[in-house]
């Protein structure tokens, strides 16, 4: 039994941050039905890379689900969609502010059918002012200030290497979901990748609206943490992250230099922070005696945090050999495990992602 078993999810979200958050709902035990139109969700033909001529884009966010192609403009199929509505538990959708109002899918005409329903809409910018804009990840990674922190100091800027506020708002999407199904559900839920945006960048957005301060660009370098960023060794950089004085302390035991954590220029995190520029050549002065993997071993067993900076393909390898068992293959295709573990309801893998009306028939007859 998974923790959510007999909630109806009524898909209409496509490309990533719905398909991630029903992914997810899915995992957990829900029913997911992913409503396409008969094109099919863009990220179908987002190639490559693919695996047997599927996109790998669509398999990573699509498992669990049972999927049905309708026409909207259809009238039959609406009548179809207009009824999946009246019998789900949770409705989501991405469409444009007011766009399903046509096909009378939207919250005010969904909730008379079904005053129980929980309606999720994600969008790029909300309902109101921002209502006609686009919600591509990039664009909300340019105008929310995340591009003009990431890059180097002196560098242009540039985006994260995924779509980190799909993921966000895919994210808060489940977050809102699972809270109004516990409160009894009959609300509407709003999500939008902006407001994502400024929650997700966190100590950023504090500095401005608390600190009255402007991040910037500072590489791979902490505004507040020294050290905390890429340090050369002997054979290349190692990711070393000491956050407090302690950590500072066992970083420079091992290191062979004790007498840095004493030294009032680093004695505290402020100090290091405000004299990294004369910390850091005598860091790596020792750190260039030793090979990363010495390193990350003895540092880990010191307790410093600190990590090789892997490709993907290392990443995933890593997590198998930690026992965290990354890779779950339901109907054959490999896919990311859910990253929550449950005692007691554990997530579960029933479906592969499915082909463009794959359970077409069978859901609707049901429907019928």
């Amino acid at each position: 039994m998974g923790a959510l078993d007999g909630i109806l999810v009524a898909d209409f979200s496509r490309v990533l941050a719905g398909p991630y958050a029903t992914m997810l709902l899915a995992d957990m035990g829900a029913d997911v039905i992913k409503v396409e139109a008969p094109g099919g969700d863009d990220t179908r033909n987002w190639l490559p890379p693919e695996r047997d001529g599927v996109s790998t884009y669509y398999l990573g966010v699509n498992r669990g689900k049972r999927s049905v192609a309708l026409d909207l403009k259809d009238p039959a199929d609406q009548a179809l969609a207009h009824e999946l509505s009246a019998r789900a538990d949770v409705f989501i959708e991405n469409f444009k502010p007011g766009g399903l109002a046509a096909y009378g899918l939207d919250y005010p005409a969904v909730r008379e059918r079904n005053p129980k329903v929980v309606y999720a809409s994600i969008t790029g910018f909300g309902a109101e002012g921002g209502a006609h804009l686009p919600g591509y990840d990039l664009i909300v990674q340019a105008v929310s200030g995340l591009m003009s922190l990431t890059g180097s100091a002196d560098g242009p800027p540039y985006r994260a290497g995924m779509s980190v506020f799909d993921v966000i708002t895919g994210l808060h999407a489940v977050s809102g979901i699972l809270a109004a199904l516990y409160a009894g559900g009959g609300q509407r839920v709003e999500v939008n990748l902006m407001s994502s945006a400024l929650s997700a960048l966190v100590n950023h957005s504090s500095a401005v609206v608390a600190g009255e301060v402007t991040p910037h660009r500072m590489g791979n370098a902490h505004p507040s943490l020294f050290p905390y960023e890429p340090l050369e060794c002997a054979d290349g950089d190692l990711i070393v992250a000491a956050g407090n004085d302690g950590q500072f302390r066992r970083l420079c035991e091992v290191l062979g230099v004790p007498e840095l954590a004493d030294d009032a220029r680093f004695a505290r995190t402020r100090d290091r922070t405000a004299n990294r520029a004369e910390l850091k050549p005598l860091l790596v002065a020792e750190l260039r005696k030793r090979t990363r993997a010495d390193l990350f071993a003895e540092l880990s067993a010191a307790g410093v945090a600190c990590g090789p900076i892997n490709t993907v393909t290392e990443g995933v390898a890593l997590a198998e050999s930690l026992g965290l068992e990354p890779v779950v293959e339901p109907g054959g295709v490999p896919s990311v495990r859910h990253p929550i573990r449950f005692s007691g309801t554990p997530a579960g893998y029933r479906l592969p992602p499915p082909a463009l009306d794959e359970h077409g028939d069978e859901i609707r007859k049901w429907l019928r």
